[in-house]
């Protein structure tokens, strides 16, 4: 849970001419990109849903629609100067509502899996509801990608793009505290995408945001079997049967689950091992090396026909590496594209599943007069 550098320089050029004495001067100063506003459909309750889209100098672009805080495209070059989207997702807000493997959205209150739904704070008991199975995943049946956010434009030094708002009331999805929440996206001129996370609360709770984009760095959105990966994480954690981490934290090295160093997406996903039969490929948590809550690098995908890389820095001590391995050729997606086997993967940058219920994990509470503060951040290049 690295990009494109592209600076562009402020150049002064200063004439003197002869006896007249006249002088000429022109200065070119880097721009913020620019942002637009426009409307993206309408919900069946009449409520409209906005998008907004920012872009830089380059043509680079990034989208995001209130409808799930989603970010809804995200336009970068190849390494021949070729535009294109490298996120999944859809062209209007029906898809959203009716084919949506959580493409693109703010995942909460929390993202991934709680254990059987339940968890404690002070002895006080919570149950929530178990849309996976005997398990709670990505906040319940509503989660924030359902949600309508407000947004408002930003600009901030040679980066744009939207603040996102949603304030989510007490008992929302069974979780304590009315969580008051400001998620920034913004583009940059280096071809980055940021995500920056703040929160707080009037009652203890728990908390634990990611974004859920399904990239493809390809040409095509064929398949995500030939990208290369590598995890700055030399441990991850092993599942149960029902995917909830049994607690242990098992070296990659010898193993499937080891992206110490890039490696097709592909090249082990096949083996005979039980976990990753568990997850039906790779539906993990890897452990990353430097847990600080530092901006750090976390993850590098490669794509070589394309030559397009996308490095992801964060604040967050793990990332979740999903294969798209629920893609089955049912969902219908941008141009009328059928999304296929694992034609899209997801890099969820986050704290672990089932932290509530695992005191031993790295704490996801947050309490009132705490901020939650978390940042992600893609950068977009070319090899």
């Amino acid at each position: 849970m690295k990009k494109l550098y592209i600076l562009l320089a402020a150049i002064a050029l200063v004439g003197c001419g002869g006896s007249s004495g006249s002088s000429e001067s022109t200065k070119t100063e880097s721009k913020a990109p620019q942002v637009s506003k426009s409307t993206f459909g309408t919900l069946p309750n009449g409520t409209t849903i906005e998008k907004f889209t920012a872009q830089n100098a380059s043509g680079a672009k990034m989208s995001v629609i209130t409808f799930g805080g989603i970010l809804q495209s995200i336009v970068v070059p190849d390494r021949d100067g070729n535009l294109s989207d490298v996120v999944l997702g859809h062209d209007n807000i029906q898809g959203y509502l009716e084919q949506n493997p959580y493409f693109g959205g703010i995942i909460g209150r929390y993202g991934n899996r709680i254990a059987n739904g339940k968890f404690e704070l002070d002895g006080v008991p919570y149950q929530l509801a178990t849309n996976d199975g005997q398990n709670h995943l990505h906040g319940g049946n509503v989660g924030f990608d359902k949600v309508v956010w407000s947004g408002v434009e930003i600009t901030e030094g040679d980066r744009a793009g939207v603040v996102m708002t949603y304030t989510s009331p007490d008992g929302e999805e069974g979780y304590p505290g009315t969580l008051a929440m400001e998620v920034t996206y913004l583009l940059g001129n280096d071809n980055s995408v940021e995500i920056n996370y703040k929160a707080s609360t009037d009652k203890k709770t728990v908390i634990n945001l990611t974004n859920h984009s399904y990239y493809n760095l390809g040409p095509d959105k064929s398949t995500i079997l030939n990208h290369e990966l590598m995890l700055e994480a030399d441990k991850f954690l092993p599942v149960d049967a029902t995917l909830i981490p049994t607690g242990e934290l098992r070296p990659v090295s010898g193993t499937p689950f080891d992206f110490t160093t890039m490696k097709r997406v592909g090249q082990d996903i096949t083996q005979e091992n039980e976990q990753l039969k568990l997850g039906g490929g790779f539906d993990h948590c890897w452990v990353l090396s430097d847990a600080s809550e530092q901006l750090k690098l976390a993850a590098e995908l490669y794509e070589p026909t394309s030559g397009r890389v996308m490095d992801i820095y964060t604040t967050e001590p793990a990332i979740q590496f999903y294969s798209g391995n629920f893609l089955d050729g049912t969902f219908t997606g941008k141009k009328g594209q059928s999304y296929a086997y694992r034609s899209g993967l997801c890099l969820e940058t986050q704290h672990y599943p089932d932290s509530p219920n695992q005191p031993e994990f790295p704490s996801v509470e947050l309490n009132p007069g705490e901020t939650y503060n978390s940042t992600t951040k893609m950068v977009f290049k070319t090899k």
